[in-house]
């Protein structure tokens, strides 16, 4: 069922409504909800409509150079796709429309450990690079083959989420009884199917996979079994940055999981300074959590982020319209931001200054 609105989506929350009506209210509330009183979630958002741009007039903005290097691959903007759950809930193609959607706007895609299209079928899809989002499992043999089978399919980084121990509690999903995909990935490994017969069975799948006993001297477990660069997501903390830096891992991804674990957490946004500066420069930080316009993405680069991830934005396009619904989000996120860059006098993302915008704590601007 395709969706419909009087003519063309022009913004990225337009999207959100088309995905709303298209998909059964149990999926949009999975991909829409997050934890418990849903205030991280809205705070996400919020956040960014509490910085302002500085604009810097009469520069020559002619030519206008979006792209840029993430941990040793170019990329014609500085927007990854986040890895999510699922994708096939959203529509049949799954991970695979997505993986091309995202190929064909030349931005890197991350893959989700929990996807219902396979690592080898996203893979084959067609030709880019890609990073794969690895849990850790209590059973460790099934963390290790996943991160195996990415790296032998020519993923280029991993991505380990490192802010669930357990489940966070997200009330829409226990409601609706949210049953778990099949997660053709682990087919033959783990028993992918879970009875519960209260609430939300994800949630039962996570308690029974997920290993809680996962701390920092566990990275040094996951770069011994792969060559790849690791990425730490869920950082939110400058001291939890500087622990990441001294484990070795070769980037940061400031994330609160999309506001889908421990509601009450600070927005992305508002944390990433103290992430930017506890890192001093060592490896890139990148920022998940709210984007929904060019605007925010460019605050982002402005506080220090090397790039963005985008979760949500990309589920939506990906009900409504499947591959070219994945591609229209990315190109008009990307519209954006050369406007925006255009308009505050910037012509590549490395112009991007801290003087280019002023946060709500600053009664001028900074000198950075």
């Amino acid at each position: 069922m395709e969706a419909t609105m009087a003519g063309e989506p022009v913004n990225v929350n337009e999207f959100e409504e088309l995905a709303r009506q298209v998909l059964p209210k149990m999926y949009y509330d999975f991909f829409a909800g997050g934890a418990e009183d849903q205030y991280t979630l809205e705070e996400n958002i919020q956040a960014f409509r509490r910085i302002t741009i500085r604009p810097r007039i009469l520069v020559d903005v002619s030519r206008i150079d979006m792209s840029t290097v993430i941990v040793g691959h170019k990329t014609s903007a500085p927007i990854i796709v986040a890895p999510t759950s699922s994708h096939q809930l959203a529509h049949p193609e799954g991970e695979v429309a997505t993986a091309r959607g995202a190929a064909a706007c030349n931005v890197i895609m991350g893959l989700s450990f929990t996807s219902t299209c396979t690592v080898e079928e996203v893979a084959s899809s067609c030709n880019a690079v890609r990073f794969f989002q690895t849990y850790v499992y209590k059973r460790r043999d099934i963390t290790e083959l996943m991160v195996r089978r990415a790296e032998s399919n020519g993923f280029r980084a991993i991505i380990l989420t490192a802010d669930t121990p357990r489940l966070g509690r997200r009330e829409a999903d226990v409601k609706n009884k949210m049953i778990s995909p099949r997660l053709r990935n682990f087919e033959g490994l783990v028993s992918t199917e879970v009875v519960s017969d209260k609430g939300s069975n994800l949630e039962a799948y996570a308690a029974e996979t997920l290993d809680p006993s996962l701390c920092w001297k566990d990275i040094a477990w996951l770069k011994s079994i792969t060559k790849l660069p690791i990425l730490i997501k869920g950082v939110l903390t400058g001291e939890d940055a500087t622990k990441a830096i001294e484990a070795g891992v070769s980037g940061i991804i400031v994330s609160n999981h999309g506001a889908r674990q421990l509601d009450y957490t600070p927005a992305t946004i508002s944390v990433l300074e103290e992430v930017v500066h506890a890192v001093e420069g060592k490896v890139p930080v990148l920022l998940d959590g709210g984007i929904r316009r060019g605007t925010d993405i460019f605050k982002a680069l402005a506080l220090g982020a090397k790039a963005v991830m985008i979760g949500r934005p990309v589920i939506y396009g990906l009900a409504a319209k499947g591959e070219s619904g994945v591609k229209q989000v990315i190109e008009m996120l990307k519209n954006e931001l050369e406007l925006t860059m255009a308009l505050a006098g910037c012509c590549t993302v490395d112009d991007i200054t801290r003087s280019h915008v002023k946060t709500e704590k600053e009664s001028f601007p900074c000198k950075m």
